[in-house]
This record gives C-alpha cells, sequence and structure tokens, in this order.
C-alpha cells in the first residue's frame, strides 16, 4: 500500500522549520539554542495565539500574579518550549553536553540506582516541563533503560526526522497505538524503565486535582506501576539559569496506594515544581476544561 502523501499545508510548514533550522545550524550552539527561544517567543507564540491560553491557565491556578510577572511568564514559556525543540534537534551537540555533566540528583536516584541493579521495571512519571528530553540523555548517558511513549505527530512530514531526532537521543520508543503498546509492555515486563507523561488534560481520567482546580488526570502511569510492580518517580530536567545547562532531578519514589492516590501524589509533586520555576511548564495545554 502507496503511502499517504502529506498535505501541502503540512509540507509548506515542515520546509519552513527545516529551513529555519538549517539557518540556526550555522550558529554555534551558545548562540542557537536561545536564538530559536527568542523566535518561539516573540514570533510563533504570538501567531499560534499561545499567550492568550497562558494568559487564560494563569488566570485560573495562580490569579495572585500581578500583572509583570504574567507578562514575562507570556515571553518566558515560549523561549523555554523553542530553546527544548532546538536541543532535541541538536543532536550530539546536546547529549554529550548532558552525559559530561551527568545532571542527575535527587532523593530518588538511589532508588533508581537499586532498581538498575534489580532489572526492576521503572515508571518515569514526567511532564511538559523543562526538557523533558535532558532527563533521557541523562539516564541513558550511565546505560540505563529508558524508553518512552510518544504520540507521532499530526504532521507525517515533520515526523518524518522528529522521530529519528528523538531517537538520536535515546531509545527505544513507543508510538502511541496496538503495536507500539504491545511492545511497550514487553519492554518493561523485561525491567525497561519508562517515561509517561501524566500532565495533560485526560478525558478519560480520574478527576484529581491541580493548583487546588478539578482536572481530569490520566491514571495509566500507576496502573501500569501496580500490574508490573515498578517503581514510580517523578523526575524532570530543570533548565539552569544561564538557559543552556540542566539538573535533572529525580524525586521520592510515590508509594504504593490506588491509582487516584498515586496520581494525586504525582499532580502534588509537579505543583510544588511549577510553583518553584513557573516558566518552565508548557502554560499552553488545555490542562482545566
Amino acid at each position: 500500500m502507496a503511502e499517504e502523501r502529506p498535505s501541502l499545508t503540512d509540507r509548506v510548514a515542515n520546509g519552513a522549520f527545516l529551513a529555519i533550522m538549517a539557518l540556526a545550524r550555522a550558529l554555534p550552539y551558545e548562540r542557537r539554542i536561545p536564538a530559536i527561544g527568542w523566535l518561539f517567543s516573540r514570533v510563533l507564540a504570538p501567531l499560534a495565539r499561545w499567550r492568550g491560553r497562558i494568559r487564560d491557565n494563569l488566570a485560573l491556578a495562580r490569579p495572585d500574579l500581578p500583572e509583570a510577572e504574567i507578562e514575562a511568564l507570556v515571553r518566558a514559556v515560549p523561549d523555554n518550549a523553542g530553546r527544548s525543540l532546538a536541543e532535541i534537534y541538536a543532536g550530539e551537540a546536546f547529549t554529550a553536553r548532558i552525559h559530561a555533566a551527568d545532571p542527575l540528583e535527587g532523593p530518588g536516584l538511589p532508588a533508581l540506582e537499586e532498581a538498575f541493579e534489580a532489572n526492576r521495571p521503572v515508571i518515569l512519571a514526567c511532564a511538559h516541563f523543562g526538557n523533558y528530553d535532558a532527563m533521557r540523555a541523562a539516564l541513558s548517558g550511565r546505560g540505563w533503560p529508558v524508553g518512552a511513549l510518544y504520540r507521532p505527530m499530526n504532521n507525517e512530514a515533520f515526523n518524518r526526522h522528529y522521530v529519528p531526532a528523538m531517537s538520536a537521543i535515546a531509545e527505544p520508543l513507543f508510538p502511541r497505538g496496538r503495536a507500539g503498546l504491545t511492545a511497550m509492555l514487553r519492554f518493561l515486563r523485561g525491567g525497561g524503565w519508562l517515561a509517561l507523561g501524566f500532565d495533560q488534560f485526560d478525558r478519560e481520567g480520574a478527576e484529581l486535582r491541580f493548583f487546588d482546580l478539578p482536572t481530569k488526570t490520566v491514571l495509566t502511569p500507576a496502573e501500569l506501576a501496580l500490574r508490573y510492580d515498578a517503581l514510580v518517580v517523578p523526575i524532570a530536567g530543570i533548565r539552569q539559569p544561564d538557559g543552556l545547562s540542566f539538573r535533572v532531578h529525580v524525586g521520592a519514589p510515590i508509594p504504593r496506594g490506588t491509582p487516584a492516590e498515586m496520581m494525586q501524589a504525582l499532580n502534588d509533586d509537579l505543583e510544588m515544581l511549577v510553583r518553584r520555576h513557573m516558566d518552565q511548564w508548557f502554560w499552553v495545554h488545555r490542562r482545566w476544561k
């Protein structure tokens, strides 16, 4: 069966992205990453109407913020998103920096070391915060078996280079869908470590709390952990003030309980992290509906 050709709109958007990245690659790494961040903050965010969504979410979750801080976040959140995408496409220049720094830290790190020695499966509970791929690079740099579930992009032309770029940071990757799910569960049963996001609205999820607001939260990370006796740890790549380096913080393991109790604990942990680094969570998502 012939592969369906991407639409003209998708091909044009993809071509524009590749042209921008090609120009950016002419810059040294230390200038390239902030340059793409600036482009996202000053050009893409207004065009994509991200600024309005950020303001709407902040009005719900942090109505106490002064206007000056809101305005700063409206610019900083897209900047972090742009930097993160540029880092994915930086390839070895990005992963080599992470591997050399070995930035893993936090109260959950000894538990990860024990899980590796025992060949115990691990659920790495992560969010759209800082740079998700800094975490994958840091773990793979130690030779630890980190895999991830991902949602293929709607733009198939973009997806054709996006997936190889992510794969170059760490493998395996599992696309959402039946085949990906089967391979993912086989990996987890064999002692693999699976990175799963939990911070987006899930229509089929349980109604839990985040920033003391009700929101539907996926239960899958906790359910898989209970089914396969996997360790559950919150983990995040926290961008440092220089805008280029990271701390990869491994939180304390989540105690076993009901899936809802475990996911609420993860929501609470993420909320504390976001409150400390408001500019690093992707406030563009429609987390509350």
